[in-house]
């Protein structure tokens, strides 16, 4: 085994209050009169929320593959924030718009502070070996038709923008066909989809051209959307489970005559408004009933989907049940077995156990593997299908079949019941003589500061004169959280600065109440780490108020407007900002470098830590708490209460 040791480097956020619109008509500075905003604790989601996503429920599961957002305010909404991590095809999760109650904080003054222009995005660099080998795989997996494992292998090179243009179509079109599937699998979006009709889904599409057009980070390519509307209905009259839910008409002679149809209406046609997208979309439809019998709302729906799905990495398309789990997601809560999953060859593998949850006392541990569920082998199966079986009421029960090797798979009956996700997890002294304590924050929630100054009492009682904060494998959640998170360790000044297009965008997030907790900080990051984690990290490190430990973070710099839609009870996803360290420096993309780098060598390198333990991590951390601790004695926070936030 190799050796891990630690190398040193240079130095190189519960409630969101409404926020008014910004006076400042530039999106790449922070002028004085850009909006300055202070949080408060106090979340009532209902209709609009600010993302920077990453929490992965799926209707009383947690998936691994999770989503991220962060937001944006429509015209109509006060939207949540929400800074988050990574979504694949397999299990993302949905949002919404929610209207924030607060405790009517004042606006904190600051300096303004220069934004450098954010990086144009990366162009695909020349093949490498890890390139050659990709482009290989994928191309295997399409000829395959196995869809979600091109997603699987392509959404990082995707995100991190250097995947070759031939892969960047490829994953493309694997991210239609998912898409597709996850949606017609999910009865409360096909009921819902039955009873539109062809003006209200026209008025959806309308709605979607709109926000998109005002709110994207980015000038909308209207042609391109519509073009990646028209691919999504060539690929669904194909798709079993499309046609025979929505084209009874659709032999192989009509297929042909509905493709001609679309090429003349969409030949030579230069796309560039909304007005001019609908009309071409209602004409598709239109060929799609005349030809091939399909609902004019399903070719709507379809190209309103698509549309949204292909603007960015984040942006995406939410049905009725993915806004249902936002919801949950937010408040914390959900109803289900209380496990966190992720996909198997035979079925799904349990990540991890909701302690107190129904799953955790039916026996259920990790690495367990999740194989039948009532009866039905789930083997090969995708996770939406999967998620459809273990959803339920509170108070049903679900049979299912575990296998923990090497003994034979067994039954285990398990209740669905209400179950709080904690954010703030294994709060303990990991040394009592120096007094380090620890806390993971897996993930930004509406309760989370409240729950974190919880567990900050807790161990100020127990003797403890420094912290260790674990962000690692934390992919984000609420902004507004972030940022009170951020402002339990900050006096004052900025914490986080958010710009986008559109000038309603343009906010600066200070922090500046008193009773800040003051003991020296470590805080650990990883690869995974993203966007909420990211900006609490960098807040942390502008203000050099904590050591960061561990490896560059996850680089997720955007934030992702939530939105519920006036039709249809489905909902979107929109990316409108991009957010900035207080010293005005961009995370998509970079990342927040840690001030140590942990790394595992074949042998230790000469002159550095040399970490024992199994988590090499844990070990570069404490060694630096020891380091400090001593230096810098903690003064005790002074009228710091919950009922205070």
């Amino acid at each position: 085994m190799p050796a891990a040791t630690v190398c040193g480097l240079a130095n190189g956020l519960p409630s969101v209050s409404v926020l008014p619109p910004s006076t400042s008509g530039h999106a790449r500075a922070y002028p004085a009169e850009s909006q300055t905003i202070q949080v408060r604790t106090g979340f009532r989601f209902r209709t609009g929320l600010r993302l920077l996503g990453g929490l992965r429920f799926i209707t009383g599961l947690r998936f691994v593959r999770g989503f991220t957002t962060a937001g944006g305010f429509g015209s109509r909404f006060a939207a949540l924030l929400v800074v988050g991590g990574l979504f694949s095809a397999g299990g993302m999760l949905g949002g919404s718009v929610a209207s924030a109650e607060t405790s009517g904080a004042a606006a904190a003054q600051i300096s303004p502070v220069a934004v450098p222009v954010p990086p144009e995005p990366m162009q695909a660099p020349e093949m490498s070996v890890g390139q050659d080998e990709l482009v290989v795989r994928s191309t295997m997996l399409e000829r395959e038709q196995r869809w979600a494992d091109v997603v699987a292998i392509c959404e990082t090179a995707a995100r991190k923008g250097t995947l070759a243009p031939e892969v960047l179509q490829r994953y493309d079109l694997a991210k239609i066909h998912c898409d597709l599937g996850r949606r017609h699998c999910e009865q409360a979006f096909r009921k819902q989809l039955s009873r539109l009709a062809e003006t209200d889904a026209r008025r959806l599409y309308a709605e979607v051209l709109g926000r998109i057009s005002s709110h994207h980070v980015e000038a909308p390519q209207f042609s391109r959307l519509v073009s990646r509307g028209c691919r999504t209905m060539d690929v669904a009259i194909d798709d079993p489970t499309f046609v025979s839910l929505y084209a009874p008409q659709a032999t192989p002679e009509r297929r042909a005559v509905y493709r001609d149809q679309v090429a003349r209406i969409t030949a030579g046609r230069t796309i560039t408004s909304p007005v001019e997208a609908e009309t071409l979309a209602a004409w598709v439809a239109r060929a799609g009933h005349a030809t091939l019998g399909i609902p004019p709302a399903v070719t709507l729906m379809e190209m309103t989907a698509a549309a949204v799905g292909g603007l960015d990495e984040y942006s995406a398309f939410l049905t009725n049940g993915q806004l249902d789990d936002l919801y949950a997601q937010i408040e914390g809560n959900f109803v289900g077995l209380g496990v966190e999953l992720k996909s198997a060859d035979d079925g799904l593998l349990v990540v991890h156990v909701i302690p107190a949850s129904p799953a955790e006392r039916a026996g259920i541990r990790a690495g367990d593997h999740l194989v039948g569920v009532g009866g039905r082998s789930i083997g090969g199966m995708n996770v939406d299908e999967a998620a459809q079986l273990l959803q339920g009421p509170e108070g049903s029960v679900v049979t299912l079949a575990i296998l923990r090797a090497p003994a034979p798979a067994r039954a285990v009956t398990v209740r669905r019941e209400h179950v709080e996700v904690p954010s703030i997890e294994n709060v303990r002294i990991l040394d009592p003589a120096m007094g380090i304590g620890y806390l993971k924050i897996s993930s930004f929630q509406k309760t989370t500061a409240a729950d974190l100054e919880t567990a900050l009492r807790r161990l100020d009682v127990a003797g403890m004169r420094s912290l260790v904060v674990d962000l690692r494998g934390n992919p984000g959640g609420l902004l507004s959280s972030a940022v009170d998170v951020s402002d339990l360790f900050l006096e004052r000044g900025l914490v986080v600065a958010t710009r986008g297009r559109s000038p309603e965008e343009d906010f600066n997030y200070s922090a500046s109440r008193p009773g800040t907790w003051r003991m020296p900080l470590v805080v650990v990051i990883d690869g995974d780490s993203a966007s909420s984690s990211e900006i609490f990290a960098g807040a942390m490190r502008d203000h050099g108020r904590a050591t960061l430990v561990g490896t560059r973070s996850y680089g997720k710099g955007s934030i992702q407007g939530i939105f519920p839609l006036e039709v249809g009870g489905v909902g979107m996803r929109l990316t409108t900002a991009k957010f900035y360290s207080p010293k005005g420096l961009p995370y998509s993309r970079v990342g927040v470098e840690p001030d140590l780098q942990v790394q595992s060598v074949a042998r230790p390198a000469a002159g550095v830590f040399v970490a024992q333990a199994g988590d090499p991590f844990l070990d570069a951390a404490l060694e630096v708490a020891r380091r400090t601790v001593a230096a810098r004695p903690v003064a005790k926070p002074v009228s710091r209460t919950t009922a205070s936030r």
